[in-house]
């Protein structure tokens, strides 16, 4: 095997292991069902950058600021300068740590309501965090969602990291989003 092609399959087997073992805070609660693995990167396949069909899986790259969205193991389209918590490195743990959850989770209701232009909640925190938290005697947190801008904003974005640990971006991009993340949709987030 020459040397190109061994490089040539570092990727594929990066990519296997990432889809194996859930980041921090992975495991899920008992009454939902088991999350699937993450569908697989099609490097031949670039997001198509029209409005998204129904999504079935949602990726978040928090170092990236990118979400992804994919239908059948294909991305379909992906979504940039994503707005964290103010402390956007590393998982989230605690109460008021204003870190954005790392793992796999789902989207599991909505919120037309929001004080932020729509909002979808992420399933934070899972047993583990609960577990993880409690051991230190101190409150997972919760109240982690996919949101629009402030609704007292009058247009445009805020600047920076300014949530307190959830994922924030444009009113446009979550309208999007509220149509194209059904409930019960599985979530990945990675650092």
């Amino acid at each position: 095997m020459t040397a190109r092609r061994a490089l040539s399959l570092v990727p594929l087997v990066l990519l296997a292991a990432c889809a194996g073992a859930p980041g921090a805070g992975g495991a899920q609660m008992t009454q939902q069902p088991a999350l699937p693995a993450m569908p697989p990167f099609v490097a031949s396949a670039p997001p198509v950058p029209s409005a998204p069909q129904s999504a079935d899986f949602v990726l978040v790259r928090k170092g990236a600021r990118q979400l992804i969205l994919f239908a059948g193991g294909r991305p379909i389209k992906t979504y940039g300068g994503l707005q964290l918590g103010d402390a956007p490195v590393g998982p989230k743990r605690f109460e008021g740590d204003e870190r954005t959850p790392e793992g796999r989770y789902r989207i599991d209701y909505r919120n037309p309501r929001s004080a932020y232009h729509l909002s979808l909640h992420i399933s934070y925190p899972d047993a583990q965090d609960r577990d993880y938290a409690a051991a230190r005697g101190l409150p997972p947190g919760g109240a982690i969602f996919i949101h629009g801008q402030p609704n007292a904003l009058a247009d445009g974005r805020m600047a920076g990291d300014w949530t307190d640990g959830c994922i924030a971006l444009s009113n446009e991009e979550i309208e999007e989003l509220w149509d194209a993340i059904p409930d019960g949709t599985p979530i990945w987030i990675e650092p």
